[in-house]
């Protein structure tokens, strides 16, 4: 109907146009002898009924947009999910690069040590066989997340973190192929939190920008595990997946992972927020379990262990972040396990090793675009060698800093060098040395 109206009202205005032309000529005093009057007016006629014409036959080519239309309803990405759910997708790729030359050893093809810092697993006792160059995409990181704020004002979260740091699907020599692995996977509602996260033990917040994986690894407490986490304001107390670090009488044989324990470790943690940044004060109380029938071997110990960490903001372009943690059996906290919990002694029961670990980095902004970070990270463990034997880490520390580039929104380049050693209780030692480079783009 509305076309009609339209096309009508357009023709109307056709023969409105005709007859009030008609009614000029016709007009006293004109003067219709001048024909080449009359034939400009004619032809200006023609024009304007060629223009109506147009006019009325554009109107009936366009009926979709003359007439509504209904929006169809709209349709949630995931019909499951509770109405008004968000859901959200992030990650980044990460190339890292790096150049490493170890003076008392080689780190094995395939270790972990070839695409990150371990402090652990610095060689000690071999030959200089020269410098390593490793390439690798393995940190490139994905995650998902679903928000939820329900009427009721109850909040309710879920989210799944994944890298590709999995075990090899593939050579170096062809594919390069490695499997997904969880980072995160949990679900939190109001004040509550179950499943998979950092530990409450650790600061995350506090570690410095770094090129490595981590950074000051020896000197930070570091574990993603298994959870149910409380948290009001400051305070976050966590009953946490429990696993024990055995060191074998006298070195044999070696490192046993011990999951023969019935309590969990119990975190508690409180971070007071400030203008200039934060301060945090964490406690782990534990149990040390192991028991092994065919040994004669079944025995607990207690573990604790406090860490005191934050960052302080000095101005604008500068900071300074820093951890210092102790304590007795917490030896898988730190340092990516460099050290054990507890040892075996000769009569089978454990004895709990002691250890003291910090990293103190300085951050400092060039530009916008142009960063650098300093930091230096240290580990000491207190071993009884009469259990332990000589083969055992004494103490690690390293230094590093590094320079970071935002080339373009997003996309970092940056450069770094680490210098760093490792001694044994026996005295001997061994030194590395890493030049790292990495291309990451966050999305």
């Amino acid at each position: 109907m509305q076309i009609k109206r339209n096309v009508q009202h357009r023709w109307t205005s056709k023969r409105l146009i005709s007859l009030s032309v008609a009614a000029v000529l016709c007009a006293p005093g004109w003067a219709f002898a001048d024909d080449a009057r009359e034939a400009a007016l004619e032809a200006r006629i023609a024009e304007l009924e060629r223009l109506v014409n147009q006019l009325v036959q554009q109107q009936k080519a366009e009926p979709a947009s003359a007439s509504p239309q209904t929006t169809p309803a709209s349709k949630p990405i995931m019909p499951g999910a509770n109405p008004g759910t968000q859901f959200s997708y992030g990650g980044f790729i990460k190339l890292d690069a790096m150049l490493t030359d170890t003076s008392d050893g080689e780190i094995a093809d395939g270790s972990a040590a070839r695409t990150l810092y371990v402090p652990g697993a610095i060689p000690v006792g071999g030959a200089d066989e020269g410098t390593d160059l490793d390439m690798h995409a393995q940190f490139s990181r994905f995650w998902f997340s679903a928000d939820t704020t329900l009427d009721s004002g109850d909040k309710l979260r879920g989210y799944l973190e994944f890298d590709l740091f999995g075990g090899a699907l593939g050579s170096e020599a062809a594919t390069n192929t490695y499997g997904v692995t969880i980072r995160h996977a949990y679900a939190s509602w109001n004040n509550w939190l179950a499943g998979q996260t950092w530990s409450n033990f650790q600061d995350v917040a506090a570690l410095p920008d770094a090129v490595d994986f981590i950074g000051p690894t020896e000197g930070t407490v570091f574990s993603r595990q298994a959870q149910i986490r409380y948290t009001s304001g400051p305070w976050s107390v966590a009953m946490e997946n429990p696993e024990t670090l055995v060191g074998g009488f006298g070195g044999s044989p070696g490192r046993i992972a011990s999951d023969d324990n019935t309590l969990p470790d119990v975190t508690l943690r409180y971070t007071g927020k400030h203008a200039n940044g934060h301060f945090s004060l964490a406690g782990i109380l534990r149990e040390l379990s192991y028991e092994n029938i065919a040994s004669n071997i079944d025995d607990s110990r207690l573990g604790y262990g406090l860490s005191i960490s934050g960052k302080q903001v000095i101005n604008a372009d500068n900071d300074i972040r820093y951890m210092l943690t102790g304590g007795l059996g917490i030896g898988r906290y730190l340092g990516l396990a460099a050290g054990n919990d507890a040892v075996i002694d000769a009569d089978g029961d454990l004895d709990s090793v002691g250890m003291l670990a910090g990293f103190a980095a300085w951050r400092h902004v060039f530009s916008p675009g142009l960063r650098s970070n300093l930091y230096y990270s240290a580990a000491h463990y207190d071993n009884d060698t009469d259990l332990s034997g000589m083969g055992v880490t004494k103490r690690v520390h390293s230094l590093s800093g590094n320079l970071i580039w935002t080339v373009l929104p997003k996309l970092d380049v940056g450069v770094e060098l680490r210098l760093a050693n490792r001694e044994l209780e026996s005295g001997a030692d061994g030194d590395l040395r890493r030049l790292q480079l990495h291309a990451k783009y966050s999305f």
